[in-house]
């Protein structure tokens, strides 16, 4: 029997899309260019691919390397996640509100939107396409564990499995647990091991022993 729980109440006002209106604007004007021959459709996949990975949840890594690296941060952050992101300057539209659950041996955190794709866009940038599908935003509700092991994350029975449901109100960044081997690791070197998906929920923190 899965060991989870379901987090957060909905509030999607006049929601009637599953794209925000900033989205529907963007997919309207990558059309227009596509079709006029200013933009290759390769080179917008790569440039997407830049904000979604890279770019983007590096924002995010930094609010996670401090805390992992500054105790009296970290309870900032928990307490009232979004004073302790501001105080980092990553604020704005689709950040006004931040939640932070803490990923620990006993309690797994994963965040969906199970209504739309509502994402912590100024700490994760671009949401990734599987988070605003269909499937991922009802199958991580009813089996979460089934969706953690397709990203490679088998968690032991004992372990409690938390869903943060992310709302037009509040967004949600998860608290990986930073792997004991990076213990002592300079800022730079531990953002390297904080990717996108582990502050999402569906991953782990990158082990160490596979940096080059």
């Amino acid at each position: 029997m899965t060991n989870s729980d379901h987090n957060g109440h909905h509030d999607h006002a006049g929601d009637h899309s599953e794209l925000s209106e900033t989205e529907i604007r963007v997919r309207a004007l990558e059309s227009i260019f596509v079709s006029k021959g200013y933009v290759d459709p390769s080179t917008l996949d790569v440039i997407i691919d830049l904000y979604e990975n890279k770019i983007g949840p590096k924002n995010g890594a930094r609010v996670v390397v401090k805390a992992w690296t500054d105790p009296a941060f970290k309870q900032w952050l928990l307490t009232d996640g979004t004073a302790a992101v501001a105080s980092m300057g990553y604020t704005g539209h689709q950040g006004e509100h931040i939640v932070v659950p803490e990923n620990t041996p006993d309690v797994h955190n994963i965040v969906v939107c199970t209504l739309c794709s509502c994402y912590p866009w100024p700490l994760l940038g671009l949401p990734p396409s599987w988070y605003k599908s269909a499937a991922y935003r009802s199958r991580v509700v009813l089996d979460p564990r089934s969706i953690l092991a397709e990203f490679g994350v088998t968690l032991p029975d004992t372990t409690k499995i938390k869903i943060w449901d992310s709302t037009s109100e509040m967004r949600y960044l998860v608290l990986p647990m930073q792997p004991p081997a990076s213990i002592g690791w300079s800022e730079d070197k531990l953002i390297e091991l904080v990717n996108r998906d582990s502050m999402i929920g569906t991953r782990m923190a990158t082990d160490p022993a596979t940096l080059s």
